[in-house]
């Protein structure tokens, strides 16, 4: 059913995405697909790393600690932005075609008030993307 499953990730905060990332192992193992864990990160330096190579190798070290845990294949795919908090939904939605992903799994948090007027990554991606999206909480 699925065979290529992207899973947006923002290292600076994986302590939160544990269900969702089980949720895609499983599904993983369950439909023989692969992984890409996509970040979207900034040209600048910041916290995981001083340049767009640190940033990549962070990724690429989180993407085999993944497929250790889970057993499937995964890849990093880091993107680079000019302004991540502006552009990192439109990043997301250009990577889901450039992939090819036939589902997205995103980890979310419970919407606030913020959520009811501007739309959320998941919320954009789930009501925008051409493919399944699994917005898990």
């Amino acid at each position: 059913m699925f065979s290529k499953i992207m899973v947006p990730v923002d290292l600076v905060h994986k302590d939160t995405l544990g269900k969702a990332l089980d949720v895609a192992g499983e599904m993983a193992k369950l439909y023989d697909a692969s992984i890409d864990v996509v970040s979207v990160g900034g040209e600048l330096p910041g916290q995981l790393g001083h340049n767009p190579r640190e940033f990549g190798e962070s990724l690429q070290g989180f993407a085999e600690e993944l497929r250790e845990k889970y057993g499937v294949p995964v890849k990093a795919d880091p993107l680079m932005s000019h302004d991540p908090a502006v552009e990192t939904t439109a990043e997301l939605m250009k990577a889901i075609d450039k992939i090819g992903a036939d589902l997205v799994i995103m980890a979310s948090h419970e919407p606030g008030f913020f959520e009811h007027i501007f739309s959320s990554h998941g919320g954009y991606i789930a009501q925008h993307a051409k493919c399944s999206v699994f917005v898990v909480r």
